[in-house]
């Protein structure tokens, strides 16, 4: 069954339980397969059914219905329609339980069971309409629209360097993170206890936001409520009811006033690059051990060293020396940034880059990925550059380096090809090359250092590299994960719909669906990461992150390679996400609000 047919049939059928009419169908009629049970109109036997109509029972939304709603007949199921086998009896909420079926116009005993009723219908139904393999569509080498672009109107593409042109290993982070304990032990004297705590992968994830004065990280969404569960303090979670003390009774955090537009402090920093992993990691650590050890310290304090000290592994050129000397272990798929480049200059676009790395660093890299001629790829090279400065001051002018990387004193008045340049600032890059709007597109991982102003103040196109797509991806196609979040969001819409029901038996329900639904949440969380879960998503809402992406680039992707499966006339159209009073149109949001929108059936397209 195809999730189209699925969706169609859950709608029909909730729709039918909630006692509406059934939306109007404009296609030919096809038989509901979904009633809680058949029976037929007359006796007879086997050999007579193909002759005799069978009619289906429903239960309508509230406990006592003797009849359909006006003007609606009674399902008739076709001949040749299968039944249902029985189902074993078991507990309410275990699969494959039996369901408290009504199908007869008499109401239920109680509301206890009126309610289980519902739910174990609901829950049938959500298994039987999820084939196995059902969001096994998504790729990981799509290329995601949130704008709409059309290539064919793009003569230019830029390019960051870091996890842009050059994709790292993980390997990477874990010598960031040893060499930045290291200074902070030996050069900010740090307790020597500190070089105990190793490297966790995966323990962090990017978007996270981290409260300077009270040593939080967390994970905040959209709307800047920090998600339940996702607040860590060193390496120990922090219950909620502490969290909501520690910020005056609610989980929201004033972000603009405390965070700013790049998510840079005074006193709540958001890490944004991939960079920023073995920061965080090397944070938690550091204040789980003075929080373990019961030693008093300045959370203030330890996050500007610690800051330091991981910028030290920068400016002190470590990282840049440990990836030259071994380029096959820290460089990933250089040879699919070799075919991008070449795609794109043999069909007559333009290039440029754009980094704030050093350009014998570039130049080790791009010469390993491409090849000692990847200069000709390009026609403006500007090392350095100092963004996001770059494209905000109209300071700093162009420098150009000679063949050995030296300086050069000349004014410059032109950028030629070939030639490498130091600094400089988007002003004067646009009056040199008129490279402007629309027609530029410009590839970036970091949204604030290498979107944001290109697109809110200088028009350009942009394309965000996210590498997390890929990993999440996998996880979003499991059978699991598309049962765990169809199932909850089944059950959001059973409570939302049957919330009226305020009697104390219908609120044990209710709150045992409640404990099961934040079971749900806490399972489809930690398929992504146990701590932080999605980049994307707290519990239901875009992470703060997402909201991010989604006004900062106008494409998204795992890595530049994506590029490859799209010939360069092809026009991305963004998904017509539906608003809340909207037409739901995709798999996770046809449960919550089908109940409220009429003419279901002809919204249903799935992905």
């Amino acid at each position: 069954m195809s999730l189209k047919t699925a969706g169609t049939a859950l709608t029909r059928t909730l729709w039918t339980r909630g006692g509406h009419s059934t939306p109007p169908v404009v296609r030919a009629h096809r038989v509901n397969r979904l009633s809680t049970a058949c029976r037929e109109s007359g006796g007879g036997r086997q050999g007579r059914e193909s002759t005799k109509e069978q009619s289906c029972g429903s239960c309508s939304d509230r406990p006592g219905d003797d009849a359909p709603s006006s003007g609606e007949p009674p399902h008739r199921c076709q001949p040749g329609d299968k039944k249902r086998g029985k189902e074993p009896a078991g507990a309410p909420g275990v699969t494959g339980a039996r369901r408290r079926l009504f199908t007869s116009t008499k109401a239920p005993v109680d509301q206890r069971s009126y309610l289980w009723s519902r739910y174990n219908d609901t829950k049938r139904l959500v298994h039987d309409l999820i084939p196995p393999g059902a969001c096994n569509t998504l790729n990981s080498n799509t290329i995601y629209a949130n704008n709409e672009v059309n290539l064919a109107e793009v003569d230019i593409y830029g390019f960051d360097y870091d996890y842009t042109l050059a994709l790292y290993s993980d390997a990477l982070n874990t010598m960031i993170y040893n060499t930045a304990r290291t200074f902070l032990i030996e050069h900010y004297k740090y307790p020597e206890g500190i070089s105990k705590y190793d490297y966790i992968p995966n323990f962090t994830a990017r978007g996270l936001h981290y409260d300077i004065q009270k040593g939080l990280l967390m994970k905040i969404d959209a709307f800047h409520y920090i998600e339940p569960g996702t607040v860590y303090r060193g390496l120990s979670p922090v219950p909620d009811e502490e969290v909501t003390e520690l910020y005056g009774g609610t989980f929201h955090v004033p972000l603009q006033q405390d965070s700013g537009f790049y998510g840079k402090g005074p006193k709540v920093k958001q890490f944004m690059d991939i960079f920023s992993i073995p920061e965080m990691t090397l944070l938690a650590a550091a204040n789980d051990f003075f929080i373990t050890n019961d030693i008093e310290y300045d959370p203030v304090h330890l996050f500007k060293d610690v800051s330091e000290a991981i910028g030290m592994v920068h400016l002190k050129g470590y990282m840049y020396k440990w990836v030259m000397e071994d380029l096959d272990k820290f460089i990933l798929r250089g040879e699919e940034t070799d075919a991008v480049l070449h795609r794109l200059v043999s069909q007559g676009k333009k290039l440029f880059l754009i980094t704030n790395s050093p350009f014998s660093f570039v130049d080790k890299g791009m010469t390993h990925m491409v090849g000692k001629n990847w200069r000709d790829f390009f026609d403006v090279v500007i090392v350095q550059a100092d963004k996001p400065h770059f494209f905000t001051d109209c300071i700093k002018p162009f420098r150009r380096l000679d063949g050995n990387g030296d300086l050069r004193w000349e004014k410059i008045n032109s950028l030629d090809k070939g030639q490498i340049y130091k600094q400089g600032n988007l002003f004067d890059f646009l009056r040199l090359t008129g490279w402007r709007g629309s027609k530029v597109l410009y590839f970036g991982d970091h949204l604030y250092s290498d979107l944001a102003d290109l697109m809110l103040r200088h028009g350009w196109r942009t394309a965000a590299i996210v590498p997390e797509l890929e990993q999440e991806t996998k996880v979003a196609c499991t059978n699991r994960y598309a049962l765990n979040l169809t199932w909850l969001q089944a059950l959001t819409g059973l409570m939302e719909r049957l919330q009226t029901h305020r009697d104390s038996e219908s609120k044990q329900v209710f709150q045992e669906w409640q404990n099961e639904r934040e079971e749900l949440r806490v399972m489809t969380k930690n398929l992504f990461n146990p701590q932080f879960g999605s980049i994307f998503r707290t519990c239901h809402n875009p992470t703060y992150f997402s909201r991010r992406l989604c006004r900062f680039s106008d494409v998204y992707m795992a890595s530049l390679s994506c590029l490859l499966n799209y010939d360069l006339n092809y026009t991305f159209y963004p998904r017509r996400t539906p608003l809340q009073h909207e037409a739901p149109l995709w798999m996770d949001q046809l449960c919550t609000g089908c109940m409220k929108t009429p003419y279901m059936e002809e919204m249903s397209h799935i992905r």
